[in-house]
């Protein structure tokens, strides 16, 4: 899950289009938050006809940024979405009205559910945490696999659910904006229903038998050692599970119960936000069989060992 801030050097200024590389660039908006470290990364790639991925949350002056962003002789031809939570993709009706531009991501906010995220949610349960936009709904949608070509680039859409189900990661020149699936500064939250962390395992596994040159992450500096990072999430979630095995072994318990004996150093405020994890690894859990669920497999029930 994420944490709170930690002291680092990314603190760049927002509204700003700093290049990254030739024909990329990162304007970063200003909504700094626990959720989303110093505020959500949008990238503009090209030279002159446009790309951008990302545009962000409602934000006047953030839109203008990217406008800004627009040098003479340049103009926004695509708008790509990596998924549909409130802090990236809600800006995307404003700047394709200023732009001209369509907007293309995955489907709406409920594209790439998992079937039992889909019966979670039509048993009651609501999406928490980062926020859901569902009034999102792009003009193309995209395939896992499908390429788009603009004016001097190419993107690969890649399907990689697990933090949100309709989450894309764009491959551009053996590197990845890979959204809110990796981060260098914390860990993904994956929030049922919206998140399914079985389909979250699958995609690192998939990223992983690949050799990224780098990964360009929705929140946070460039990601240097693609292969370190995706290691490192796999094992911190293995290591999640079997922490809650053990504490299971003890006897049954609620999610809510089980973060708050392992996340002893989280403030109260994103306690809500540990159970949605804890909960995303039972769930995945009663799918392999390791653990069942009383009455019924909901956020409440009260798991215990088979």
């Amino acid at each position: 899950m994420s944490s709170p801030l930690p002291p680092d050097d990314f603190n760049p200024p927002t509204g700003a289009a700093m290049v990254l590389e030739p024909g990329l660039r990162r304007v970063l908006c200003p909504n700094p938050s626990p959720m989303t470290y110093r505020g959500t990364n949008t990238y503009i790639l090209g030279d002159h006809g446009l790309a951008v991925i990302d545009p962000g949350p409602e934000n006047a002056s953030h839109l203008q940024a990217i406008l800004d962003a627009v040098q003479p002789g340049q103009e926004i031809t695509h708008i790509f979405v990596t998924h549909s939570h409130v802090d990236h993709s809600p800006l995307t009706r404003a700047l394709s009205k200023a732009s001209g531009a369509p907007v293309l991501a995955l489907g709406d906010w409920q594209a790439g559910r998992s079937e039992v995220m889909q019966q979670l949610a039509a048993g009651g349960l609501a999406g928490g945490g980062e926020g859901v936009d569902a009034a999102f709904h792009p003009d193309i949608t995209l395939t896992d696999g499908e390429t788009v070509d603009g004016d001097g680039w190419s993107l690969r859409a890649i399907h990689t659910p697990g933090h949100y189900g309709n989450h894309l990661s764009f491959e551009w020149d053996n590197a990845l904006f890979c959204g809110d699936h990796v981060m260098g500064w914390a860990s993904s939250l994956v929030s049922p229903p919206d998140g399914d962390l079985t389909d979250f395992m699958a995609s690192c596994a998939r990223l992983q038998r690949r050799k990224w040159r780098v990964f360009h992450s929705g929140h946070g500096a460039p990601i240097a050692d693609p292969a370190g990072r995706l290691d490192w999430l796999i094992s911190h979630r293995n290591a999640r599970e079997a922490e809650i095995l053990t504490r299971l072994s003890d006897g049954p318990a609620t999610a809510y119960a089980l973060a708050t004996s392992i996340y002893t150093d989280v403030p109260a405020a994103l306690i809500g936000a540990a159970t949605r994890n804890v909960f995303a690894h039972l769930v995945d859990l009663t799918l392999k069989r390791r653990v069942s669920s009383s009455p019924r497999l909901s956020a409440d029930a009260e798991f215990r060992l088979i």
